[in-house]
């Protein structure tokens, strides 16, 4: 796979179909590599006619690590947010949209389709905020605006998540704990079945096993805040899609991110949680694909 130099980092990506097609990057969501993307998701949409890029945000899969860094102190960086001022962090969420830009820019690209799921969602958005000719149309999937007033994750869900094995942690130890997060954070009409998720976990942990990076990439998320009122600024058209059984973002951040950006559609689909069951990978790519056309 690919790896270029950009916004002063490594980032590793993929692409896949035509690139004389128009082009559609795919940022992913908090500790998870451009894997976690199925195949058959971007296969679908290179079938619409798209030229399809995803890769691996910094600090997490085969692109640039800050391990120097340490762990952030979340509690501090939440309270000063709170209080109007901004943590020292090693980034932030708008250095994670630069990157974004950055890759597009190296790539040649000057245009491109925007999607996003969950914490890649909130990096789509701010693409578009702050990068709005890089952005010819902008998807939101199972992502928030930072509003504080909304409803919070299942408890069992945000558990679930902040379970993070410890970077000695074996694959045998690894397995059970990925199992357990998907279960928790997952679709609850669309399960995906448990050898399916022993694969992926295993090709992941063989690909790149970083878990500290996470915790990195949640501060930026804490630091970030509310959008919405950025996000009043938002021109390019957009498509927010969001499950109705989200047990990790509830829907209400959906709805939410597509109240706050003038214009933008909403699609829900019934018993999708957080994540991107293979069942529903026509409708979603369909749901990409119209809205791009």
């Amino acid at each position: 796979m690919p790896q270029v130099q950009a916004n002063g980092i490594s980032i590793e990506y993929e692409a896949h179909g035509d690139p004389a097609n128009p082009p559609l990057l795919l940022i992913m969501g908090l500790g998870a590599q451009l894997t976690l993307w199925p195949i058959e998701l971007v296969e679908a949409l290179v079938d619409r006619g798209y030229y399809v890029i995803r890769h691996d945000n910094r600090d997490i899969g085969l692109s640039t690590k800050f391990s120097e860094h340490g762990i952030p102190n979340f509690k501090r960086v939440a309270l000063m947010r709170m209080l109007g001022l901004r943590a020292r962090l090693p980034y932030r969420l708008t250095d994670m949209a630069q990157d974004a830009a950055a890759l597009l820019d190296v790539l040649g690209i000057e245009r491109a389709h925007i999607v996003g799921g969950s914490m890649g969602g909130m990096i789509a958005q701010l693409l578009a905020i702050d990068h709005p000719h890089k952005v010819r149309t902008l998807t939101s999937i199972f992502s928030t605006t930072g509003n504080r007033r909304l409803p919070p994750p299942r408890k069992e869900a945000m558990e679930a998540l902040l379970s993070k094995p410890p970077a000695s942690a074996t694959l045998e130890a690894v397995i059970p704990i990925g199992i357990k997060v998907s279960r928790a954070i997952g679709s609850p009409d669309y399960p995906t079945p448990e050898e399916r998720l022993r694969e992926r976990i295993t090709r992941d942990f063989h690909r790149s096993f970083f878990p500290e990076g996470a915790a990195r990439q949640l501060a930026a998320i804490v630091d970030d805040g509310d959008r919405r009122k950025r996000l009043r600024s938002v021109t390019a058209p957009t498509l927010v899609i969001h499950g109705v059984d989200d047990p990790l973002v509830p829907v209400e951040g959906g709805r939410d991110t597509a109240k706050a950006i003038p214009g933008a559609k909403l699609h829900e689909i019934a018993g999708m949680g957080h994540d991107l069951p293979l069942e529903l990978v026509e409708e979603i790519a369909g749901a990409i694909a119209g809205h791009a056309r």
